[in-house]
C-alpha cells in the first residue's frame, strides 16, 4: 500500500525542524512562498530551541516523531 504525500506545509515544517535542530542557518530556507516559507521558519525556530535545550541526538528522537 502506498503512502500518500504529506501536505506541503507539514513537510516544510518537518524539513525546517530538521535544519534547525542540526544548527543550519535560517537563510538556507528553500521556499519563497509565504505560507510554506512561514511553516519552514516555524519548524526551524522550534528545532533551534530544542537544540539549545539539549534535545539533540538520541534525546531528541521522540521530538522528531511528533512532527
Amino acid at each position: 500500500m502506498r503512502r500518500q504525500k504529506r501536505d506541503m506545509t507539514e513537510r516544510a515544517f518537518s524539513k525546517g525542524y530538521q535544519a534547525g535542530s542540526t544548527g543550519r542557518n535560517k537563510e538556507t530556507c528553500p521556499h519563497e512562498n509565504g505560507d510554506i516559507r512561514q511553516q519552514w521558519l516555524t519548524g526551524w525556530r522550534e528545532g533551534r530551541t530544542d537544540q539549545w535545550d539539549g534535545y539533540t541526538g538520541v534525546s531528541g528522537i521522540h521530538k522528531m516523531e511528533m512532527h
